[in-house]
C-alpha cells in the first residue's frame, strides 16, 4: 500500500468514534422493546383513561376507572388472597431449595446429577401441563387420591373445596418452581471459593457450621432475588386458578386473584378500559412492594 493510501485509510479509521458501534448493536433490542413493550403499555394506559358506555359510546372519564378499582371490592380480595397466597407458598418453596441446594453443594450426596435434573425437571413442565395433571390427582370424584381413599374407606379432603383451594394451588406453584429456585441457590454455592471451606475444616468446622456461617451469608444476594421473583409471580397469579376454575367454579370466580379479575373484566365482560385500569393499578401495586423490599434487602445489607 503506498503512503497516501494509508494516511487516507488511517483518516477514515480516526473519524469512526470508538462509541460508535454500541447504539447500532442495541438498535434492534430498543427497537422491539419499543414495538412489543412501551407501544402496548402506551396504549392500554390510554384505553384506562375511557369509559364505555350502552348510552353515549365512549367518553373520557381520566382517573375515574382508577378510582373505581381502589373501591372495588372483588379487587380488593383478590389481592389480598395473592398476598395470603404469597405467605403460604413462597417461605416454603424457598426453604425446600434453599434445602435441595445445601444438599447437592455438600458432594454427601449420590447421584447428585441425577437427583438435581429430577427436582429441576418439574419446571419445564408447561403450568398448563402441571395444572392438569394436578387437577386431575385432585378431582374429588375420579383423582386417585379419592379412589384410594374410598377403597380404603378413609375421608380425604377435598382438595378442590374452598378450604384447601389455596394450599392445593401452593402445592402446584411449588412443585413447579422449586427446582429453578434451586438452581438459583445452587449456582450461587458454586462461586464460593473452596479455600474457605478448607480453612474452616481447619478450625474444626463441620457441615452444619460451614452452611451457616459461610454458605448462608454468601447466599444472600441469590435468595434476595429468588424471593423478589417469588413477589412478582404470586402477584402475577393466572395459569393454575384459571385452569381449576372449570374443576371447581363453585369456589375459584371470577376475582378469585387479581390477574383472573382482571382478565375476565377485558374478555368476559367485555370492559376493556376498566380492566386496563385494573392492569395498571395490579402493575403499581407489584412495583411498589418490589420497591420496599429492594430498599429493606440493601439497606439491611449496609450495616
Amino acid at each position: 500500500m503506498s503512503t497516501s493510501n494509508h494516511v487516507v485509510a488511517r483518516g477514515r479509521r480516526s473519524r469512526v468514534r470508538p462509541g460508535a458501534a454500541g447504539p447500532v448493536f442495541v438498535a434492534p433490542f430498543l427497537l422491539l422493546f419499543l414495538l412489543l413493550f412501551l407501544t402496548p403499555l402506551g396504549y392500554a394506559g390510554y384505553l384506562s383513561l375511557f369509559r364505555h358506555r350502552l348510552i353515549g359510546g365512549t367518553s373520557f372519564a381520566g382517573l375515574g376507572n382508577y378510582i373505581t378499582a381502589i373501591g372495588d371490592p372483588l379487587l380488593r380480595e383478590g389481592v389480598g388472597r395473592v398476598a395470603l397466597f404469597f405467605v403460604i407458598q413462597v417461605p416454603l418453596m424457598l426453604v425446600l431449595a434453599l434445602l435441595f441446594a445445601l444438599a447437592l453443594d455438600s458432594g454427601l450426596m449420590r447421584l447428585a446429577k441425577i437427583v438435581r435434573l429430577g427436582i429441576f425437571l418439574p419446571y419445564a413442565v408447561p403450568s398448563v401441563v402441571a395444572t392438569l395433571m394436578w387437577g386431575y390427582l385432585y378431582g374429588p370424584s375420579f383423582g386417585p387420591f379419592a379412589q384410594i381413599g374410598r377403597d380404603l374407606h378413609v375421608s380425604v379432603p377435598n382438595f378442590l373445596g374452598n378450604g384447601w383451594m389455596l394450599s392445593s394451588l401452593s402445592n402446584i406453584v411449588t412443585w413447579e418452581f422449586t427446582g429453578y429456585n434451586m438452581i438459583i441457590l445452587y449456582a450461587a454455592l458454586q462461586t464460593i471459593p473452596r479455600d474457605l471451606y478448607e480453612a474452616a475444616a481447619v478450625d474444626g468446622a463441620g457441615a452444619w457450621r460451614i452452611a451457616r456461617s459461610i454458605k448462608l451469608p454468601a447466599l444472600r444476594p441469590a435468595l434476595t432475588l429468588t424471593l423478589l421473583f417469588s413477589v412478582i409471580g404470586s402477584f402475577q397469579l393466572f395459569n393454575e386458578p384459571y385452569l381449576l376454575q372449570q374443576l371447581a367454579p363453585n369456589v375459584i370466580d371470577s376475582g378469585y386473584t387479581a390477574n383472573l379479575y382482571a382478565y375476565t373484566l377485558a374478555f368476559t365482560g367485555q370492559q376493556v378500559n376498566y380492566a386496563a385500569a385494573v392492569s395498571f393499578l395490579l402493575g403499581l401495586v407489584i412495583v411498589l412492594i418490589s420497591y420496599v423490599f429492594l430498599f429493606l434487602a440493601t439497606r439491611r445489607r449496609t450495616r
